[in-house]
């Protein structure tokens, strides 16, 4: 009996995304707006990490936000409202995930002739919004204190991507047992290269280090 044939339907996907990510990627860096893809769970405090983040980068670096999403616009809101930042809403239709050519109808919509550094607020899971390129510069993710510092040996591929790990919520760690030497181990582990800064986005700690990595990134990608 001859074997059952299989297709490799998520290879070609899967190739054809990161085509459309480095078509992106190349139009943005021609057109000098450096993309940011933030990623992490529910509740892990992206977008008051956000709030807070913008507001140091008033005067430094023109900035505009895309809010990805099931569904609601609570979140665009809220950081226009807080900051002023240009903020649109993306919804992704049920998807948990956004690819390249999603991110793309985003920018469609974005002043990008006003904008040094564009932020993706991806849709919150740390599974599927890792296994798409998005076309950003650099992927960065939040790891909060009450999901446990084991994340990184349970969602390789996320913390394998990620450039930047914002580890938040540093004020209850008294409360939790959470290990923050095991987690840079485990963090490194996946991507020895990661730049690991632990911040509260409640009192603001941390978030000044967030914005000046920023800053000095959007610098030197001008550079090159």
């Amino acid at each position: 009996m001859d074997k059952v044939k299989v297709i490799e339907i998520k290879k070609s996907v899967f190739a054809d995304n990161d085509e459309d990510a480095a078509r992106l990627r190349s139009e943005l860096k021609r057109r000098g707006v450096y993309l940011l893809n933030l990623m992490s769970s529910p509740g892990s405090g992206k977008t008051t990490t956000l709030i807070q983040t913008l507001k140091r980068l008033e005067g430094r670096l023109r900035v505009s936000v895309m809010e990805a999403d099931i569904d609601s616009d609570v979140d665009a809101i809220k950081i226009q409202e807080a900051t002023g930042v240009p903020s649109i809403q993306l919804h992704t239709g049920g998807m948990c995930h956004l690819d390249a050519e999603m991110t793309r109808q985003g920018l469609d919509n974005v002043a990008l002739s006003d904008s040094d550094l564009v932020i993706l607020e991806n849709v919150g899971n740390l599974v599927c919004p890792a296994e798409f390129d998005t076309g950003a510069v650099r992927n960065a993710m939040i790891l909060s204190v009450p999901e446990g510092h084991d994340k990184p040996l349970k969602y390789p591929l996320m913390f394998s991507v990620c450039d930047l790990v914002l580890v938040n919520k540093t004020d209850v760690m008294p409360y939790f047992d959470f290990d923050m030497d095991k987690c840079r181990e485990y963090v490194h582990m996946r991507n020895p290269k990661a730049v690991i800064i632990p911040i509260c986005a409640k009192t603001g700690e941390g978030i000044d280090a967030f914005a000046d990595w920023l800053v000095q990134e959007v610098k030197n990608w001008k550079q090159q």
